[in-house]
């Protein structure tokens, strides 16, 4: 424990004993003016009683405390820990109705100008059999208090471990798709302009801009976990023009997203993972054109993300549980960290073939001033 923690933990102690001392004080005078109405007790004298027997045990506490601290009281360890508990409770039973004692011989000179009758020996021992319950149940509250603020701090530093490894975890499994994204598409893109170069430099050209565009946005939002969908959408527009390039007619994609969610925050990289299993799967593999229909909509405190394509639908089996490769289990493990049991990220073969794989998550909007009409822009991607 380090200085200011300890200087803390007695301002409590002396707190707490303080209030303690006034209680007993004032249940002390309220119980003399009742049981003998006759007499006028001296209220410095009952402070000075109740205060200084409280000081005692406050004085005694870091004792008790380091005690329990090598001893804990749980399961586990009690058949160590009682028998010690049970030796110090008597050690400082006696210590503290000694200190008591003693400071109660003082007052007797200072308000009563004399010596008690009895010996403080005597009077220690006597105190000890009348008050040993009430010193047992000091000692257990001091052990108690203890050990409930230790538990509370020790759950509270688990839960901070947590929601960090959580943190860790979700940024290792961006990064993971970040890595995984840039390489593999890279590397097709590259093929792609390598093959333009030699029959169409222009649209080579183009192509060589927009994959600048989109790994300037990448760099720009990488380690960021959430981001406003609408610039979601912007590197996914990014993404499929260089697509287009490659799949030219081959490949369709339409919008189809409510102003309203714009704003709305979602998982870095969330779409991406999604229309790129959709290419792969209606459009690389298959002769026949390729459409994928990407939406956005808000219902009541959800957003809804969709992603539909009009390739071969999942093979038998594999709908109740599809998630299997790196990006779409990322994809569902990110969702399961960032949102808990809040999140669904759910598969579906519409009737006319393909698939929808749809995103649900809580809505909560970006604080931003102005929205983008970013609209408008999407339209013209097709």
């Amino acid at each position: 424990m380090t200085a200011r923690p300890r200087l803390t933990f007695f301002r409590a102690l002396f707190g707490v004993a303080t209030l303690l001392g006034l209680f007993s004080s004032f249940q002390a005078y309220q119980s003399v003016r009742f049981l003998y109405p006759s007499e006028n007790p001296s209220v410095l004298l009952l402070l000075g009683l109740n205060l200084g027997y409280w000081y005692a045990w406050a004085l005694l506490a870091p004792i008790a405390v380091a005690t329990t601290r090598r001893f804990p009281v749980e399961k586990g360890k009690l058949l160590r820990s009682i028998p010690v508990h049970v030796l110090m409770l008597c050690i400082l039973t006696v210590v503290h109705i000694g200190m008591f004692e003693w400071w109660r011989i003082t007052l007797s000179h200072l308000f009563w100008h004399g010596a008690m009758k009895t010996t403080w020996l005597s009077q220690v021992g006597k105190t000890i059999l009348n008050n040993f319950d009430y010193e047992m149940m000091a000692y257990w509250a001091i052990v108690g208090a203890y050990s409930a603020v230790r538990y509370h701090g020790e759950a509270q530093e688990r839960a901070l471990k947590a929601s960090r490894l959580d943190t860790q975890l979700a940024e290792a499994q961006l990064q993971a798709l970040q890595r995984q994204l840039h390489p593999h598409f890279l590397f097709n893109t590259l093929n792609a302009i390598s093959a333009l170069m030699h029959r169409d430099v222009e649209a080579a050209d183009q192509m060589l801009s927009r994959l600048s565009d989109l790994l300037r946005i990448a760099l720009d939002q990488r380690g960021q976990q959430e981001v406003a969908l609408k610039d979601e959408l912007e590197f996914l527009q990014k993404y499929l023009e260089i697509e287009q390039a490659r799949f030219g007619d081959r490949l369709t994609v339409e919008f189809a997203v409510d102003p309203e969610t714009l704003d709305a925050q979602v998982p870095n990289l969330i779409l991406q993972p999604l229309v790129e299993n959709s290419i792969r799967h209606a459009v690389a593999v298959r002769i026949e054109p390729g459409h994928i229909a990407v939406k956005a909509r808000r219902v009541e405190d959800v957003l809804e993300l969709t992603v539909r394509d009009n390739g071969p639908g999942m093979p038998p089996g594999r709908l109740a549980s599809p998630a299997r490769g790196l990006g779409l289990s990322n994809t569902r493990s990110r969702l399961e960290r960032l949102y808990g049991a809040a999140q669904h990220l759910t598969f579906a073969e519409p009737p006319g073939g393909g698939l929808i794989v749809t995103v649900s998550l809580p809505f909560r909007e970006e604080e931003v001033a102005e929205i983008d009409d970013f609209s408008e822009e999407i339209k013209g991607v097709a």
